[in-house]
């Protein structure tokens, strides 16, 4: 099974490699498509880029950047996996990507955004609920320390 986990490098999409490794090492037989989304450059980055390869390479490296930690936590864990840095819009690049790697399952996770701030803004995950060819498994945050001690005196 192809597994594609898309990483923006925060300890959020850490943990959603932490839960693909849970479930490897329950028995799962896949391996994984790293993924970093770039945005596209803005007018102001594209009019003083001395370069537009210059932009391109910024970009690139910044995913590949982002990308570092989650693969080494797929490394050490002895797991195959691909990275693919690309730019532009998270949902649809996702979606192509999907498409291109013959991917089976999308793993990640949401940003904890409320109801109406998702409508507004949109989500990648809800894009990718309704548009994905393929199953897509919202993993849950973590909960903060503080909230899990907090319910623990409420329940005294």
């Amino acid at each position: 099974m192809k597994i594609l986990l898309p990483i923006d490098g925060t300890e959020l999409s850490l943990h959603e490699v932490r839960f693909a490794l849970r479930l490897v090492s329950e028995g799962l037989q896949a391996n994984f498509l790293l993924v970093n989304v770039q945005e596209a450059a803005n007018l102001y980055e594209i009019v003083t880029a001395p370069d537009p390869e210059v932009l391109e390479n910024v970009s690139h490296a910044a995913g590949e950047d982002a990308l570092q930690s989650a693969l080494a936590l797929l490394q050490n864990a002895g797991i195959a996996c691909e990275t693919e840095v690309v730019s532009g819009d998270p949902a649809h690049a996702v979606l192509e990507l999907i498409e291109q790697y013959g991917c089976d399952l999308v793993i990640m996770g949401t940003r904890g955004r409320g109801l109406l701030r998702s409508a507004l803004n949109g989500s990648v995950a809800q894009t990718l609920l309704h548009d994905a060819p393929v199953p897509v498994l919202i993993v849950k945050p973590p909960q903060e320390p503080e909230a899990i001690d907090s319910d623990f005196e409420d329940a005294r």
